[in-house]
């Protein structure tokens, strides 16, 4: 060796004077609900980071969580990714697939390549529902697509008290349990400082990306009450009033031009001052709830932005902080207190709401307000999430990047996206989107960067047209004007109470001049039909680049939903001793299953067998199959209804077969069943359809032989292990021909349909 040369391997080294950057994605948040911005809600790391930096208000995003984040880490708009829809329904068309190609290498990916480490904590919600489960495949989890480190969940949305975790690419559980104290938003806070202080300690002169995903403000609302109660009483004014003076502060502090007109409140908004006072004192407590969840959210980020400046790398980080979408509706005209029960007409009676306003927050509850507080969160524009109308698709973006910005705290007015964030990125990098990455060639970034405008206050627009499309809902930017759909969704009930086209044939493109109405308030489509037609033909011309077609149109579009690499069994067997079981990698549950164990109980004698055979979900939703005092037991909680069985004696010793049994329908008695060697033992009938985890989005796991997180009623406390020797679980899906009981039908029958 002594008379070789040594030829050392390369490093990619990233440029000189290449910064850290932090991605903040806040979830469903709308224009109006940071304080920086004109809320009422207490904001104040956020607002310090404004007050250093800039804010964006013509930053638009695609109206709902999965299509944004995909255009923001591809730079691509989501339909030209596959992302057309969120990851519980793709399709089995381009557009729609769930499945970003390889050849929209993500951001992390070119920074790893460019020499930067890579984290990502949060919510991801870019991958397809079915493989979210230990087995994958996890090619598209943030392992898979650039990210060297990961701490969240990957669904859309998930309990505060209970989430299903992955680290790296494994499933854990979490390190409190809730009622020692645990909140998802501090764990991801912990996790995001240990994960980057691990990294400038190993490699200070390394840059990093940090992508930092909240769970909220996404339904659950769930926050520790000494967070809401601060803002006791501070919105009994209502919404209107609430969206008055909110609009009042937006264009004092120059957020909203002067000159911009507030949108009326539309009639599917009801008039507060109409309403009943016990509902207006139920709805007020939503967003007092929502308030506090906002500003604990806050706090969580405040502490990483601490533990950055503290060791003096926040100087050169570049940070981006910014919202999926525009404030959610989707806890119905009268809020509910378990979101996923809206998702099938089920919002709940406010009578029933008002028994438990207690509990709103809480471990008890899934809560969501009404959507009288959306419109508001969106002042001062029109509709909300999953529209193309400004609510749904203008979000807040604060930058900041000291050293690099001229006029901190100023506002900046350029018409921007947020498939312009990646090359944002890699501009300030130093780094160019590859042509080619493992081989694959990459299509064309759709995104430009607005790094200009950072020094520059008059600097152009990055880009002259965007389209938009989300569930029907479609409209088109072009050199300062936007046309827009008047489409109205059919999910979630809305069509029973938002006017509009219900056939995607029948739309009115309504037609706003932006430059000079900043809030979509006066349609000019009369006015001038001819650049109607033109920005039509532009859509119809952008929706073919883009892969928007064929158009979703509701239920009877998921009929094509695309199959994962295995879809679920319609029978499995199961053991203890291992993790969580992902929920969509189960028997379908939704039109009936049975449970039967295989279990052994010791000889006569000794103390009675107790604790859990297996359970999924927990109080909000699920069921649990359990022992107690040698009883075999079981819970069901459907559409907020706790449904209990249990056998009148214990059982006898040796090895005996327990099983539970759920039929739903929608116009017969269902019926929950307990057998006990094949003899029906208990059993209670009742009319309500099921609803189980399979229809909400928290991605939830099924344990055997033990629980965790919250508890199904008072009969125990998890873990609970079982004393009985389990010897294995058989699911079985008793899937039905009948139609009235599918998802779909499920949901229109609860609307009326």
């Amino acid at each position: 060796m002594s008379e070789s040369t040594a030829q050392y391997v390369p490093y990619r080294r990233p440029v000189a004077g290449a910064p850290n950057v932090v991605i903040i994605v806040l979830d469903d948040i709308g224009f109006a609900q940071l304080g920086c911005f004109g809320s009422a809600i207490a904001t104040p790391n956020i607002d310090r980071l404004a007050a250093g930096g800039l804010r964006y208000n013509r930053f638009h995003v695609t109206s709902i969580c999965s299509s944004t984040r995909a255009a923001l880490l591809s730079g691509r708009n989501h339909h030209a990714v596959g992302m057309g829809v969120t990851m519980e329904t793709p399709l089995g068309f381009p557009g729609y697939t769930g499945r970003i190609p390889k050849s929209a290498a993500l951001l992390p990916r070119i920074l790893r390549d460019a020499g930067y480490s890579t984290i990502a904590v949060g919510k991801w919600h870019l991958c397809p529902r079915g493989e979210y489960s230990a087995s994958g495949p996890m090619d598209r989890w943030p392992l898979g697509q650039g990210f060297e480190r990961f701490y969240g969940f990957l669904s859309a949305e998930t309990s505060q008290w209970d989430p299903p975790l992955v680290q790296d690419n494994s499933p854990v559980e979490a390190p409190r349990s809730p009622p020692e104290g645990y909140h998802l938003t501090e764990d991801l806070a912990d996790r995001a400082i240990r994960m980057v202080l691990d990294q400038r300690q190993a490699t200070p002169a390394k840059p990093f990306l940090c992508y930092l995903a909240t769970g909220a403000a996404h339904a659950p609302h769930q926050v520790p009450s000494e967070w809401t109660e601060p803002y006791r009483g501070m919105f009994d004014h209502g919404w209107e009033a609430e969206r008055a003076v909110t609009f009042g502060r937006q264009v004092a502090t120059g957020i909203v031009p002067a000159g911009a007109e507030l949108t009326a409140r539309p009639s599917w908004v009801p008039d507060w001052q109409a309403l009943p006072g016990d509902e207006r004192r139920l709805f007020a407590r939503y967003m007092e709830v929502f308030a506090g969840f906002v500003t604990h959210a806050d706090a969580q980020i405040g502490r990483f932005l601490d533990f950055l400046d503290a060791r003096g790398d926040l100087a050169d980080t570049l940070v981006l902080v910014l919202s999926d979408n525009g404030a959610s509706a989707e806890g119905s005209q009268v809020g509910t207190l378990n979101e996923p029960h809206a998702w099938l007409g089920q919002a709940g009676e406010v009578s029933e709401a008002l028994r438990h306003i207690d509990e709103l927050g809480g471990h008890r509850s899934f809560n969501h307000y009404p959507w009288g507080w959306a419109w508001a969160g969106n002042t001062p524009l029109q509709l909300w999430k999953r529209y193309a109308w400004l609510g749904g698709v203008r979000t807040p973006l604060v930058v900041h990047w000291p050293g690099r910005l001229t006029g901190q705290g100023s506002v900046r007015p350029q018409f921007c996206h947020a498939v312009d964030l990646f090359a944002t990125v890699l501009d300030a990098a130093g780094v160019g989107a590859p042509d080619v990455v493992d081989g694959v060639a990459q299509q064309p970034v759709d995104g430009a960067s607005i790094m200009a405008s950072f020094t520059n206050p008059a600097a152009g627009n990055p880009r002259r047209t965007q389209y938009f499309e989300m569930h029907g809902s479609r409209a088109i930017y072009h050199d300062g004007w936007k046309a827009t759909t008047d489409y109205v969704s059919p999910l979630f009930g809305e069509r029973r109470f938002l006017t509009g086209s219900q056939d995607l044939d029948d739309d009115h493109w309504a037609l706003f001049d932006l430059d000079n109405d900043f809030a979509e308030a006066r349609d000019l489509s009369a006015a001038h039909p001819e650049r109607v037609q033109a920005l039509r033909d532009l859509w119809w011309a952008e929706a073919g680049r883009n892969q928007v077609l064929p158009l979703w149109e509701g239920p009877q579009s998921r009929t094509g939903i695309h199959p994962g690499e295995y879809p679920p069994p319609v029978e499995a067997s199961y053991v203890p001793g291992g993790g969580g079981i992902c929920e969509a990698q189960l028997p379908p549950m939704m039109r009936g299953f049975t449970a039967t164990a295989e279990i052994e109980i010791a000889t006569a004698g000794a103390a009675a067998a107790e604790g859990v055979i297996c359970a999924l979900g927990d109080l909000n939703g699920g069921w649990a199959f359990y022992l107690l005092d040698g009883r075999p037991v079981s819970c069901l909680i459907s559409l907020g209804e706790a449904t209990r069985i249990a056998a009148p004696d214990p059982l006898a010793p040796g090895r005996r077969s327990v099983s539970v049994s759920y039929a739903p329908s929608l116009t017969g008695p269902a019926r929950y069943s307990l057998h006990v060697d094949g003899r029906l033992v208990a059993e209670d009938v009742h009319g309500k359809p099921a609803l189980f985890p399979g229809l909400s989005t928290a991605g939830a796991r099924m344990l055997v032989g033990r629980d965790i997180g919250l508890a199904f009623n008072a009969d125990y406390q998890p873990p609970f292990p079982c004393t009985a020797t389990v010897h294995r679980v058989v699911i079985r899906s008793e899937g039905t021909a009948d139609p009235r009981t599918t998802p779909e039908r499920v949901q229109q029958a609860q609307h009326g349909d």
